[in-house]
């Protein structure tokens, strides 16, 4: 098995009282797709900002790949509706690219002819694409995806997930996502992290998909109507969606004002995972 592009041991944050981070430990692994699943202030941005390096745990460490190309995907990018920003400019604002470059990867996500569109008139599955596109500049080893389909409808949704699984494949790279489209992501993840400040179960879809921590989280009547979706279908969308052609933790305690309407039982035991036994290479470097 390879070594992972990077891993967190332990991780444990607070912001003041609060807990947001409790031992939490994961591994993502070059060419997998690993889903954080979880209600709001859950802490999965916590998490991915203290695996990357932008927020230091209080204890636990990070380990990660020397040299690792991060690409990232925020959930939306707010562009002033009256300041002019061609898709091609938006491009190389952080790095040089020639205009054939950046054809490139705009038809590497369906979207060249959006390069000479104002980034404030996309619609926003182009602009998602857009967003993809200018990680592909980078070739990421790692790319981190941020609620990704926020914005899109549900068949641009499909579609956006469907090239996600193409990109990690052309750049085998791995894919960390956090996603609240539980119908659309558990077809096209290799593994589910359900997490609420700690790692309440994990594994592949199907799996968790059966996990009292799951349906604990997410009300048992959920998990039961939330089957693995596919997208099979003899025609295409284009880039808005038209056809064309319980775990022993407490969780009473507030996640921004979020209820959660659910209970644990005491006593319980986690599924057991992989994340904290992966191996490591000697030359990892541990994140400051």
């Amino acid at each position: 098995m390879t070594a992972p592009l990077i891993e967190g041991r332990g991780l444990t944050l607070s912001f003041g009282s609060e807990r947001v981070l409790d031992q939490v430990s994961l591994s993502i692994r070059a060419g997998e797709i690993i889903t954080l699943i979880g209600p709001n202030g859950a802490g999965k941005s916590t998490l991915v900002k203290t695996l990357l390096g932008l927020q230091k745990p209080d204890s636990g460490e990070v380990i990660r790949k020397p040299g690792l190309r991060v690409g990232y995907v925020p959930q939306k990018l707010a562009i002033d509706q009256v300041l002019p920003l061609t898709v091609k400019r938006f491009l190389t604002l952080t790095r040089s690219a020639t205009r054939n470059h950046c054809e490139k990867v705009l038809t590497q996500v369906g979207a060249s002819h959006v390069i000479d569109a104002q980034m404030s008139s996309l619609s926003g599955g182009e602009a998602q694409r857009v967003m993809l596109a200018r990680t592909l500049l980078l070739r990421p080893e790692l790319l981190v995806l941020d609620e990704p389909t926020q914005g899109v409808d549900v068949s641009g949704q499909a579609e956006l997930y469907r090239l996600i699984d193409e990109i990690r494949h052309e750049l085998d790279c791995a894919v960390l996502m956090i996603s609240h489209d539980l119908h659309l992501v558990m077809a096209k993840t290799d593994q589910v992290v359900c997490f609420n400040r700690h790692v309440c179960c994990s594994g592949i879809p199907e799996t968790v998909r059966q996990h009292p921590e799951y349906r604990s989280l997410f009300g048992v009547r959920e998990a039961d109507a939330i089957g693995i979706y596919t997208h099979e279908h003899d025609h295409e969308h284009d880039l808005s969606g038209h056809v064309v052609g319980g775990c022993g933790h407490d969780h009473s305690h507030d996640h921004h004002n979020h209820n959660h309407g659910h209970n644990h039982g005491q006593g319980h035991s986690h599924a057991p995972h992989n994340h904290a036994d992966a191996p490591i290479r000697q030359e990892a470097d541990t994140a400051k």
